[in-house]
Formats: structure tokens, C-alpha cells, sequence
């Protein structure tokens, strides 16, 4: 690739004068004048394609980089000036803190006589940790992180009792990095150790010795000086931290220095005898190695390796291994293989005709739940694969847990759909019992609302299957938000959110389309949507937004869409190739430059899904549908709010701060607002305080509201 960079300084049109108008629904508030936006003469020619980038300095941190800060300022000045004055905005706010303000209980985690769970009355900010002794026992408060900061956005993230719960390793997360540090409590006496780890991601995956001496746990070297938020995360490790200890005296367990690409997590199986270690380099697919901790100085046994196939460790008895692997089974099937005598894995459970979800062996069964057209079925095993017994769930809907000790036969599951919040059960795999252990107090009648699955043809002719919420006994055509996400092996399966419940009380209709790209249907499913197949995403979603017109659930003018994320570059793309489709769109902490994400963070894992920009095959296809270079004058776009925020360190806010710049500043792009939401000590979701997010929800859901119809 040859670069040409010449940082040449100038204005653009920027100052762009708006009026509002769209459709049917034409709306009429103060014109916009967009901030100033410079552009800076900077072309990537690759395989011969010059690639014009004149935002590129809006990549640059917002905490250390002036102008940029003003650049954020200035918009979010326009963009909440024009949120102020929308009028349902204010209902939004006061019905979704009403239908937040309920009590939701986190999966219970037994260690010892203890029960540990996450808590959370209602409209605290973030949840309070809890333990019991024994199941009945009276709650006892130990970690309550909403006074560690006065905006509420430090989180208490991870957290890990040790075997026999007298010690809890716990990781903080603040302004929703996704770095986290890490520290030990003693439980019985809530005193915090000396032990403090940190430049963990994501919790590092800390999984305690058997004795209690230490924990096993992964991590990176600290980052660059300013490159905290920015720099590619490289040279993943795995060691063992011994209490009361430095972290700089930390053993390094396992490394690959030679691919410093390659990340690894470790885990101690119950019996304490192995230490199972995956490695992955971008997708699902994972080598495993297996350590004999019994075997002081013992050296890693290679049981899967060639990055060629997903094998996630389920369980074991002494040197047999159980996995769920895709391994000749594109569904996923379960299998046994052995550590030691080094023969071939031998099927336990088949792969069935629906795609495998997660596998759990508790008390000597094997508990597997499975996808049934995007709904969740489970069923009970024998270590032998026959089935013993389908577990009862209360409807349609998601089915997460089953965690536990493989000696124990109690084991919890959570329970939701889009009108149902989280439930939590207690289930005896020794009698096939389930019984409810904690159940929300409701500030809705779930009965009110209907929830109906339909499945429509795409482009090619693919089924693909759409839910459909509204009010009970609604038909007829009403303002209605279209949720996609469309990759990354993830499905989007019913889940309950108390801000499409008022959107759905106020009148409008939600669906979530399980566009291909997820893993709805195993392998195939995510095939046929990623690398040179990403299209078949975008004609999806489309395909769906047309349906929902056709068929009259949407309103003539009254389509909005939404995603977040992958989900983001969902909405960036089709809205830059059907913006006539679409009456009012949100891209939300959105992948939209397809040419440089691979350059930040966590952007490199990203490549088995978009594919490599420096491969001229897969650079053609990332050009062709990439958001922030589609975006192109001489036709219409419809209302756009992006939503990004500073902290996010998985996907940077440059790509929301380029693309909508570029969109701001392309002449002939309509008339309709075109704004983006920029929020502090904030990142991609995870540790988002209450407050913050009824806030990013009343201020998306009533302008897209605004712009579809939705009646205040």
C-alpha cells in the first residue's frame, strides 16, 4: 500500500443551514447550522484505488487532542439543543425510569456454602453485589460500587469467589473502558487485600487456584503513553497471581511470543487437576492445551490445534475432556476426547437439526440448550449422550446459565423475552426440578403485550425470521423501530428492554429481524453473512424494512432503524444504499470505517468477520459497503442520530466522529437533521449507569419517534 499524506489545513462548506423536513410525517423545528469540520489531504492508494480520508485527524483521542475536543463540544451544543425541544422526549424519559425502577437479580454462583449474585432495586445506577450462607440465608451486602464515583459510571464489572468462597477476586471498570484492575476481598470481614492486578480486559478471565493461593488470569503489557483508548491490543499472557504478592512477581504461565496476535485464557477444571487453556487469533475457531498442575514444571499438552475449529472446554472426568465443537458438525455437536491416551474424540451428543447454543455438565448430566428459529429449547443428558428429559421453560423466549460445579446438581438459569424481564430458576438435574428463585415485581402488564414470529423471503430468497412487538390486539399500521445486528457468530434471540416497552406503549411496533451473519443457524448462518458474503447483512435488513411496508405493520413514513455496534455499521451501510427506504435511522458506537478499523483496540479480532484491508479482495469488498466512504451527494438521507461515546476503547469514537462529519459536510444530502450523540466518561455499553441510559434512550427513541409518528 503507498500512503500519501499531506496535511494540508482548510475549511469545508461545514456551516451547513438544515431545515427539517421528511415524508408524510414533515415536522418543522429551527434550521441547523453544523459546526466547522477541517479536512486534511490525506489519500491511501491501495492496489492501485486512491482512497481519499479527509477526517483522519478526528481519529485522534479526544482527551488529548484539543481540537478534536472542541469538535466534540461543538456538536454535541447542536445536537442537544435540537433534542431539547422534541416532544416526547420528556414522556420517554419519566415512563422508562418508571419501567427501569424494578428489582433484577444476576444468576447465583455457589462456592462453598455460599451463593454470591449480582442485586439491584431498581433505579441504582449500577448493581450491588451480595452473598448468602447456605440458600435460605439471610442476604449480606459486600460490594456496592455506586458511591466509588459521583456520576455513577465506575462499575463493579467481573467478579470470581474462590472454591470455597471465603475470598473474592473483583475487577472495576471505570468511565466503560474496557480495561479493568483488579482486587481481593476477604468475604467474611469485606476487608480489600493488597493484591491489585491491572491492564486486564474484560475481567482477564481469573479462575482461582483450588487452594486458594493465587488465581490463574490473562492480560497484556501496559500501553503507550496516550494510547490507553487507541493502540491494537498485542502479546496476551497468561499468569498466575499469588496473594499478597506484587503483580511484577507474577509467573508467567503461557505465551506465544512469536505470534504476538494470538490471545489465550486459562481456566482450572473442578477436580483442580488441569488447567485448560484456549487460543484464538481473530474468530471462534481455538486451539486448547491442557497443563497437569499435579505435575510441578509440567509442560503444555497440545489436544486441538491449527486454529482450524471451535472447541469450548464443558467438562471433565480425570484426562476425558468434553467439548461442544463445530468439528465435522457446522451445528455443533459434543464430543469426548482424552488428554493422556491421545485417541481421536468419540461423539457424545450428535449434532442435531438445530444449532447448539452452550453445553454445561452439571452433577454428573450434561445440560444443553439449543436454537430453535432464534427461540431457546433445553434439554437434560447422561455422560453417555442419552437424553434424559427436556427442561420446562416458562415460554417463548432466551434461556442463559446453567452454570456450576460438575459434582453438584444444582445449577441456576435465567429466563426472558421481550415482554417477559429476567427470571431466575433453580433447577436439581438429580430429579429434573426447576423452581423459581427470584421473579421481578412487574410495572406492566406483560399480557398487554403481543409478541409474534413471522419469517419473510430476502433478496436471494432466504427464509429469515423476524419478531414482531406491539400491543396486544394492534394490526394496523403503526411508527415502527427495526432492530438488526448480522454478525460476528451472535444471534439475537428475545430479551427484555424497558425502553422498547415504551416505545410499544406509546404506540409504536419493535422487531428485531435475525438477519443472517448471527448464529441463529449454526455455521452456515454466520457463513452466508460475513467476509465476501456481508452483503447478504445488508439485503436482509432491507428485505425486512420492505416487508414491514408491504405488509402493513410499518406505517407508510414511518420506518426507523436501529443497531448497535456491528449493528451500527448495519445502519451506516443500508442507509448509505436504501435511504429511501428508512424515515429516521441510529447507528449506535458504529464500525464505519471498513479500511483502518483493524488499526485500533480491539479492531484486529474483527478481520475473520469484515475480512483483511490490506488483501485487495477483501479491500474491494470492505469499499464497496464501507459507511464512511459511500457516503455520497445527490440524494436524500433520511433524519440520522449517531450515538458514540469517549471512553469507548472497543470501537473507537473516530469511526462515528469521520462518518459524520463527512455526511454533515456532502453537499446534496437532503434536508433532514443529520446529528450525532456524544457521551462522557462513557464507552461501547458494558457499565453504562442507569441515569446514562434511560438518558441515550429517551433522546434516540423521541427522535426517531419524532420523524416516524410515534404521537406524544
Amino acid at each position: 500500500m503507498r500512503r500519501v499524506l499531506a496535511v494540508v489545513l482548510f475549511s469545508t462548506v461545514s456551516a451547513m443551514t438544515v431545515p427539517i423536513a421528511t415524508g408524510a410525517v414533515a415536522q418543522t423545528a429551527p434550521a441547523i447550522t453544523y459546526p466547522p469540520a477541517r479536512t486534511v489531504d490525506v489519500v491511501d492508494t491501495q492496489f492501485g484505488v486512491p482512497v481519499a480520508d479527509p477526517y483522519r485527524w478526528l481519529e485522534n483521542d479526544v482527551r488529548n487532542d484539543p481540537q478534536v475536543e472542541a469538535w466534540v463540544t461543538a456538536e454535541n451544543k447542536v445536537t442537544d439543543a435540537f433534542l431539547a425541544k422534541l416532544p416526547l422526549r420528556e414522556a420517554f424519559k419519566q415512563r422508562m425510569t418508571a419501567l427501569y425502577d424494578y428489582e433484577r437479580f444476576g444468576l447465583p454462583v455457589k462456592r462453598g456454602s455460599r451463593y454470591f449474585y449480582s442485586h439491584n432495586t431498581g433505579l441504582q445506577n449500577q448493581s450491588v453485589l451480595f452473598y448468602r450462607d447456605g440458600l435460605s440465608g439471610e442476604p449480606k451486602q459486600l460490594i456496592d460500587p455506586n458511591g466509588w464515583s459521583k456520576d455513577g459510571a465506575t462499575a463493579l464489572a467481573e467478579w470470581t469467589p474462590s472454591e470455597d468462597g471465603k475470598l473474592l477476586a473483583y475487577s472495576i471498570q471505570d468511565g466503560g473502558t474496557d480495561w479493568r484492575t483488579v482486587k481481593v476481598m476477604d468475604v467474611a470481614t469485606g476487608k480489600i487485600r493488597t493484591d491489585e492486578l491491572k491492564w486486564l480486559k474484560y475481567g482477564g478471565n481469573v479462575s482461582w487456584a483450588k487452594d486458594g493461593s493465587g488465581f490463574y488470569y490473562s492480560r497484556y503489557p501496559a500501553p503507550a503513553a496516550k494510547a490507553t483508548f487507541q493502540n491494537a491490543t498485542l502479546n496476551h499472557k497468561v499468569y498466575f497471581h499469588k496473594l499478597g504478592t506484587a503483580q511484577a512477581a507474577d509467573r508467567l504461565v503461557y505465551a506465544t511470543p512469536a505470534n504476538p496476535k494470538l490471545s489465550h485464557y486459562a481456566g482450572v477444571s473442578d477436580d483442580g487437576r488441569w488447567l485448560v487453556i484456549s487460543t484464538s487469533l481473530a474468530g471462534d475457531e481455538n486451539d486448547v492445551h491442557v497443563i497437569d498442575l499435579k505435575r510441578p514444571g509440567a509442560k503444555p499438552i497440545a489436544m486441538f490445534t491449527g486454529l482450524k475449529n471451535q472447541w469450548n472446554y464443558v467438562g471433565n472426568e480425570g484426562s476425558r475432556f468434553f467439548f461442544s465443537t463445530d468439528k465435522d458438525a457446522p451445528l455443533k455437536q459434543v464430543v469426548a476426547a482424552d488428554a493422556i491416551k491421545r485417541i481421536a474424540p468419540v461423539t457424545i451428543i450428535p449434532e442435531g437439526k438445530q444449532a447448539l447454543d452452550n453445553v454445561s455438565l452439571i452433577g454428573g448430566r450434561l445440560i444443553a440448550s439449543y436454537l430453535v428459529d432464534a427461540k431457546s429449547e433445553a434439554h437434560l443428558y447422561d455422560l453417555a449422550g442419552k437424553k434424559l428429559t427436556t427442561i420446562a421453560l416458562p415460554g417463548i423466549g432466551t434461556v442463559g446459565g446453567f452454570g456450576g460445579r460438575q459434582d453438584d446438581p444444582e445449577t441456576f438459569f435465567a429466563f426472558t423475552s421481550f415482554n417477559r424481564p429476567t427470571t431466575v430458576y433453580r433447577y436439581d438435574t438429580s430429579n429434573g426440578q426447576a423452581s423459581t428463585w427470584a421473579a421481578p415485581k412487574l410495572t406492566f402488564d406483560p399480557d398487554s403485550i403481543s409478541v409474534e414470529q413471522r419469517f419473510y423471503a430476502s433478496k436471494d430468497g432466504t427464509k429469515v425470521p423476524i419478531f414482531i412487538v406491539r400491543k396486544k390486539g394492534s394490526t394496523g399500521p403503526a411508527p415502527t423501530m427495526l432492530y438488526g445486528y448480522g454478525g460476528f457468530n451472535i444471534s439475537v434471540t428475545p430479551s427484555f428492554n424497558p425502553a422498547n416497552v415504551a416505545w410499544v406503549e406509546q404506540g409504536g411496533t419493535f422487531v428485531v429481524a435475525n438477519i443472517r451473519g448471527g448464529s441463529e443457524y449454526g455455521n452456515p448462518w454466520h457463513d452466508a453473512g460475513r467476509l465476501a458474503n456481508k452483503q447478504n447483512v445488508f439485503d436482509d435488513f432491507i428485505a425486512a424494512g420492505e416487508y414491514l411496508k408491504a405488509n402493513g405493520i410499518s406505517s407508510p413514513h414511518g420506518l426507523s432503524a436501529i443497531g448497535r455496534s456491528n449493528g451500527g455499521l448495519l445502519i451506516g451501510a443500508v442507509t448509505n444504499q436504501r435511504p429511501d427506504l428508512f424515515d429516521a435511522v441510529a447507528p449506535g458506537v458504529g464500525v464505519m470505517d471498513m479500511l483502518r478499523f483493524d488499526k485500533f483496540t480491539a479492531g484486529r479480532y474483527w478481520v475473520d468477520d469484515y475480512g483483511h484491508p490490506d488483501k485487495e479482495a477483501d479491500f474491494k469488498t470492505l469499499l464497496a459497503y464501507s459507511p464512511y466512504h459511500n457516503i455520497k451527494g445527490g440524494k436524500a438521507y433520511p433524519p440520522l442520530i449517531a450515538v458514540t461515546a469517549d471512553t469507548d476503547d472497543r470501537v473507537v469514537p473516530g469511526h462515528s466522529f469521520k462518518y459524520m462529519a463527512k455526511l454533515q459536510n456532502t453537499p446534496d444530502t437532503g434536508t433532514a437533521p443529520h446529528l450525532i450523540r456524544i457521551d462522557t466518561r462513557s464507552g461501547h455499553g458494558s457499565g453504562k449507569p442507569i441515569t446514562k441510559i434511560i438518558e441515550e434512550y429517551s433522546d434516540v427513541y423521541s427522535f426517531l419517534g419524532y420523524f416516524t409518528g410515534l404521537k406524544p
